[in-house]
């Protein structure tokens, strides 16, 4: 059973158009509304998957409300933490070049009791938990050591823990040494403090982090494909994609195979790959089932390609 930890969740609601023009009356030509952040979207990756999951999160106000009817009609079960806020509403707008807008709202302030009452209720589930995912922005109310805090409350019970979060959450919580982190491209050039411009600059930096505690880095790195750094070694996969519908939840489809797939080793980076390959041919945050994958379409390698430029160099 992997147990997902989500302290910022949101409704999601997404939208495609024709084109995106600032100032303009824009008719969407379809649109979908999912329970969002990135936790949430890792337990219904992992649902997906046919694999057991339980979503803990902070709930509140009439989104709040949604969230756990979307999430309830997916067959996800659910344990909710009461907050006083509501749930934050974001939206994504997908024109058909595969460009996509997102506006993310920054979601209620929890309250000490809160943080609490959220820490408590992953404490009670994790016994029984192989992976704990604790994924996405810590809501305002939370101090940048609150997922150091929950890893080592969760480690003491013996789950492992996979994080994907950034910014000063991740390096504080480097501290509770995690299982495995996720960062992408641009979060793992924040965490090192220097742009990256190679998948072999890439690499150096997932061993800085390793070094600083994470256990193991899986980094994305967009269209170049992904890297995956543990203890038997480091290892390159990329796959084929045919067309970009949208990119959102695509990250969090890809820590879900890794976990599914046992979280270690070049055969867990294969299904990370190829999770994230199928989730960013889907629309909105739609994520893959097992029939949406193409493992034939996924190359991993443990010949890193040290000098192979980054489309998009992380800053």
């Amino acid at each position: 059973m992997i147990l997902t930890v989500t302290p910022n969740p949101s409704l999601d609601r997404a939208y495609d158009v024709p084109a995106l023009t600032r100032g303009a009356v824009v008719r969407a030509t379809g649109d979908r509304m999912d329970p969002g952040g990135k936790g949430v979207n890792v337990s219904r990756a992992v649902a997906a998957a046919g694999v057991p999951t339980l979503a803990v999160l902070p709930l509140g106000g009439a989104p709040g409300a949604l969230v756990a009817q979307l999430l309830d009609e997916q067959g996800i079960d659910l344990a909710p933490v009461p907050v006083t806020g509501a749930t934050r509403s974001n939206i994504s707008v997908a024109e058909p070049d595969g460009t996509l807008t997102k506006i993310n709202a920054p979601g209620p302030e929890l309250t000490a009791a809160e943080s609490e009452a959220l820490l408590a209720a992953v404490a009670a589930h994790s016994a029984r938990a192989d992976w704990i995912a604790c994924c996405g922005s810590l809501p305002r109310g939370l101090p940048p050591s609150w997922y150091a805090d929950l890893a080592d409350r969760c480690h003491a019970a013996g789950a492992r823990i996979a994080l994907d979060t950034s910014g000063p959450a991740l390096l504080a919580a480097l501290a509770g040494r995690p299982d495995v982190v996720k960062p992408n491209a641009a979060e793992l050039a924040e965490a090192v403090g220097r742009p990256l411009a190679t998948v072999g600059d890439a690499l150096k930096a997932a061993d800085e982090l390793r070094e600083r505690g994470a256990r193991a880095v899986l980094a994305s790195l967009g269209a170049d494909g992904q890297l995956l750094v543990d203890d038997s070694g480091a290892y390159f996969g990329h796959a084929r994609v045919d067309a970009v519908r949208s990119d959102v939840g695509a990250g969090d489809s890809s820590l879900a195979g890794l976990l599914v797939a046992g979280g270690t080793g070049p055969r867990a980076l294969a299904a990370a790959v190829a999770h994230g390959a199928a989730a960013v041919q889907l629309p909105g945050s739609l994520m893959p089932t097992p029939s949406d994958l193409a493992p034939d379409a996924v190359t991993v390698t443990d010949q890193v390609p040290l000098d192979l430029a980054l489309t998009e160099p992380a800053a």
